[in-house]
């Protein structure tokens, strides 16, 4: 891990901190960066390892020169450059490392992309979306990890996305019963102005669990390239807290450029082309949950134990279902936050409902099924979204509905704070 971690803050300063001229780039090692202890236990990924671990072929190229220039092989990395924009022509970065390698030749360069030592912001975009794609490749195989949330899917869900706003990564994973299969990951934009979405126009991402509904059939601009699938923000939680705002999608790039900055976006989430369309069969099954978190935290896979708050969250949905059949009114409304509200009806209203229709105990019959639990990011909350099918049947009513539910943790134990159709 301390060798991984050093490399990192290598690579990282070979872009953006170490002079660039022939000499200087033939003679960069990690040894003005480390301790003489840790000399020998250093040593550069090899390039065949490359393609197992970065998520395309042209991120595969541009982390390959770069690995060239940090051993000083400039002319093999050029040559990988080359090989790069004849495969991508539209590929910016690939542009600025080439130009970076051909002025380091003749002139000396204070850093990467910055050849009149007075980097533009399209230059600083361009670092950036250096680094996040080495931060990418440096990390551990995804197989190994998982993240630490509630990610359990219902059968119908066959495919499930996870977005990391601070690292500019998209997870694809696979529903294999018990078990979530690594699929894939892409680097991906977000919004000009960060994250946490709170009004239109504001240029910001949202965080939260959306689902990705179908892909647009009406003919969109060449800014959106191969498509665009709508999110459904503002989700229930995002009216509560009163964020505003619409339009929020996951679309590709326009035809003359691979991929964006990491922060360039109005609010949507950006993909390149090629990986929006490796997405498209699963995108268009459409409500594919994308759950989307800043600052995603990492587990081993061996060590995340997701079992016991699904047991828990379980245990309290089905004595939620039990006291609902029984109508006992109050022990129904026992689960619910005295912070609660649906359809313009706060906790007060709904148990004023609740205890008028209940009032006959009417012989009820009530089952769920399709159940999905998904944590909800939230950064001064606990919040878990469950969504289920519910069969309803009474004397004088019978449905069936797809239901949503927010379940928040409290003091003492985990209580509904909202509730309607899905």
């Amino acid at each position: 891990m301390l060798v991984k971690k050093v490399f990192i803050y290598s690579l990282l300063a070979a872009i953006t901190l170490v002079p660039w001229n022939a000499t200087a780039v033939n003679r960069f090692s990690l040894s003005n960066l480390l301790p003489k202890s840790d000399f020998s236990r250093v040593k550069l990924s090899n390039f065949s390892d490359v393609t197992n671990i970065a998520g395309s072929l042209a991120e595969n190229l541009l982390i390959k020169s770069l690995l060239e220039i940090s051993e000083g092989n400039t002319q093999q990395a050029l040559n990988t450059v080359d090989q790069l924009i004849s495969a991508v022509p539209n590929f910016k970065l690939a542009y600025l490392v080439r130009g970076d390698l051909l002025m380091a030749q003749g002139k000396h360069l204070q850093s990467f992309g910055s050849a009149d030592n007075n980097p533009t912001e399209a230059i600083k975009d361009l670092q950036e979306e250096a680094r996040a794609r080495i931060e990418r490749f440096l990390a551990q195989k995804m197989q190994d990890k998982q993240p630490n949330l509630l990610l359990a899917p219902n059968a119908q869900q066959k495919h499930l996305i996870v977005i990391d706003t601070s690292k500019s990564r998209l997870y694809l994973y696979k529903n294999e019963g018990e078990q979530l299969k690594y699929l894939a990951d892409y680097y991906i934009t977000v919004g000009k102005n960060g994250v946490i979405k709170q009004s239109e126009g504001d240029k910001r991402t949202p965080i939260g669990v959306y689902f990705a509904r179908t892909k647009l059939n009406q003919a969109l601009p060449d800014f959106y390239g191969e498509g665009a699938y709508p999110l459904n923000y503002p989700n229930e939680w995002d009216r509560q807290n009163n964020r505003k705002g619409s339009g929020i999608w996951l679309h590709g790039t326009p035809r003359d450029t691979f991929s964006r900055p990491p922060r360039a976006s109005d609010g949507c989430v950006v993909l390149a082309n090629e990986d929006l369309k490796a997405l498209e069969p699963i995108l268009q099954a459409g409500k594919t949950p994308v759950i989307i978190v800043n600052n995603l935290e990492w587990l081993d896979a061996s060590k995340l134990d997701k079992n016991q708050l699904k047991q828990t969250l379980s245990s309290s949905l089905d004595n939620w279902l039990n006291d609902w059949r029984s109508q006992d009114t109050n022990k129904y409304l026992s689960h619910y936050s005295k912070d609660f509200s649906s359809n313009g009806m706060n906790y007060q209203q709904w148990a004023e409902h609740k205890q008028r229709v209940q009032a006959s105990k009417p012989d009820v019959e009530i089952s769920v099924s399709d159940i999905s639990m998904f944590s909800y990011p939230d950064g001064e909350k606990k919040l878990v979204v469950v969504d289920f099918v519910q069969d309803y049947a009474s004397p004088f009513l019978k449905n069936r509905m797809q239901k949503r539910q927010y379940w928040i943790q409290e003091s003492d134990g985990w209580k509904i704070i909202y509730e309607g159709s899905a």
